[in-house]
């Protein structure tokens, strides 16, 4: 004889009903009623702490491919800017640039985040490339910054001394682009396996 179990989601006549006899059907729960547990449950296993030279290495990595993505919008603009293309290409090559820029600044926030946790010897050839490329990024920050708020403060009407400000300041942002580039190139031959 199959014993049938007796409660308010069971029948006397078919142990699979989710209700009982006595009553008219009513509203299923979406789950049986399952007692809580009064311990609580392991914690998901935490992930292996992280070494942090790797990390800054990683972050130099990727501080390393934004200069030289960096680099190439810009030097791509500038081809650009020579020609009588259309107009819209301009446009996108321009949020292109922007966006490297901004994407370039993030990278050297977080590799400056990263190494300042760390203390490497002086020996560690790939760690001062990787110094000396933070130091080109901030300078180009700073520079294209500067050629920016000379641009937007000048208006159709000025003056030679400005305008041969405004050279000078668009020569030293170009200088600052190519020692980003020089300083990439240099962190790139400390870590031949860099894409």
């Amino acid at each position: 004889m199959v014993r049938r179990e007796r409660g308010p989601w069971r029948s006397a006549s078919d142990p699979a009903s989710l209700f009982d006899g006595r009553r008219a059907p009513h509203a299923v729960p979406a789950h049986l009623p399952v007692p809580m547990p009064n311990t609580r449950r392991p914690a998901a296993p935490e992930a292996p702490p992280v070494d942090p030279v790797a990390t800054v290495r990683a972050r130099a990595d990727a501080l390393y491919r934004a200069a030289i993505e960096c680099c190439r919008q810009h030097d791509r603009a500038a081809k650009l800017f020579g020609s009588s293309d259309p107009e819209l290409e301009h446009k996108h090559a321009d949020a292109l640039c922007t966006m490297c820029d901004g994407s370039l600044a993030e990278l050297s926030d977080a590799y400056e985040t990263a190494a300042a946790r760390v203390q490497l010897g002086k020996d560690v050839d790939w760690w001062h490339k990787a110094n000396a490329l933070w130091h080109a990024s901030r300078e180009y920050q700073r520079r294209h910054a500067g050629c920016d708020a000379l641009s937007k403060q000048l208006s159709s009407k000025h003056s030679a001394e400005q305008l041969a400000t405004m050279q000078m300041e668009y020569e030293l942002e170009a200088s600052s682009l190519l020692a980003l580039r020089h300083a990439a190139e240099a962190y790139r031959k400390t870590r031949p396996e860099l894409v």
